[in-house]
């Protein structure tokens, strides 16, 4: 029993050991690492170019080309951020950039202020290659088109829109060549589902942009749907009747003289609705030879309702010398 008490004991003083050299090997390595880093170095690194401010009636040709390599001298620690991922500087087509009939020119010497701007004030630039980039770019067409809203939306019983859906925006700008551009006519919105419905609209929705086409640019992604709701009823009005293209010399009696109309509209609107905002006519021009009775219709009726219908769907009529 003392002998294996012994032998745990003197494992315990090995294993401690061990971990003691370990943590002095890691510590070692640390302060190795930062003596290092803290030094200074000059290396030459590749960035990738973003592009800012590129007029709109322009594309820039993708083109693999447009790299920088710059050489930077500065400590271990500044260089560092530059290896975990391929660093990227930003060209501004606004300043210092030249064009000609078919590319954008960037030009070290009228841009340097810009790009060590990009840098830390410890990071110092020993030199940039090339000294010129060639962006070739193409014209694009501009274009507007219109917002279509694809909804599955049911109103509370009683309830229902006022007027119309509001988009906001209603036309999407498009940007991009001239061949992708004009196979679109409109952009459609992802559905808006809605279960009964019963007080104003404010929702945002997401458009339906074409998938995978870089040279092809939106001004919206989304836009805002916006809608009245109010609750509804139906009222019934006694609409005359006028009748139109009765030949010259030729004498009409016809019955009733007036129709009833039904139509839907919302209580904060019913007691404006009258008679006078109908028009209900029959034409006899559409009559055949035939035919005893005219046709009415509403050809007239106000923004504010809905749903409107006649309630009698034939004028009988008898000619008189």
């Amino acid at each position: 029993m003392i002998k294996i008490i012994k032998s745990k004991i003197l494992s315990s003083i090995k294993s401690r050991r061990i971990n003691v050299f370990i943590l002095f090997l890691v510590l070692a390595f640390m302060i190795l690492i930062l003596a290092k880093l803290s030094k200074n170095y000059t290396n030459t690194i590749t960035f990738n170019i973003n592009k800012m401010n590129v007029p709109e009636e322009h594309v820039i040709l993708n083109d693999s080309s447009n790299e920088l390599e710059i050489t930077l001298k500065a400590h271990g620690f500044k260089l560092l951020q530059y290896y975990f991922k391929k660093p990227s500087l930003t060209v501004d087509f606004a300043k210092g950039i030249d064009k000609n009939d078919s590319v954008y020119i960037w030009s070290k010497n009228k841009t340097y202020a810009m790009i060590n701007f990009q840098f830390d004030k410890e990071v110092e630039i020993v030199n940039i290659t090339p000294d010129t980039l060639l962006f070739r770019y193409d014209v694009n067409a501009i274009k507007m088109v219109p917002a279509v809203l694809n909804s599955e939306i049911k109103f509370s019983p009683g309830f229902d829109l006022v007027e119309t859906y509001i988009l906001i925006p209603d036309s999407i700008k498009v940007i991009g060549p001239s061949t992708l551009v004009s196979n679109i006519e409109f952009i459609e919105t992802d559905t808006l589902r809605l279960e009964n419905v019963k007080t104003n609209m404010e929702k945002t929705i997401k458009l339906k942009l074409p998938d995978h086409e870089e040279n092809l640019k939106f001004s919206n992604a989304r836009i805002t749907v916006t809608a009245t709701v109010e609750k509804f009823t139906e009222g019934k009005l006694k609409i005359p009747i006028t009748v139109k293209n009765i030949p010259e010399g030729l004498s009409l009696k016809y019955f009733p003289r007036a129709v009833n109309v039904s139509y839907y509209t919302s209580l904060n609107n019913f007691n404006t609705i009258t008679a006078n905002d109908f028009k209900v006519e029959c034409d006899y021009n559409k009559i055949n030879s035939e035919q005893s009775f005219l046709i009415p219709e509403i050809v007239e009726k106000p923004q504010l309702v809905k749903n409107a219908k006649l309630l009698n769907q034939r004028v009988e009529f008898i000619i008189t010398e």
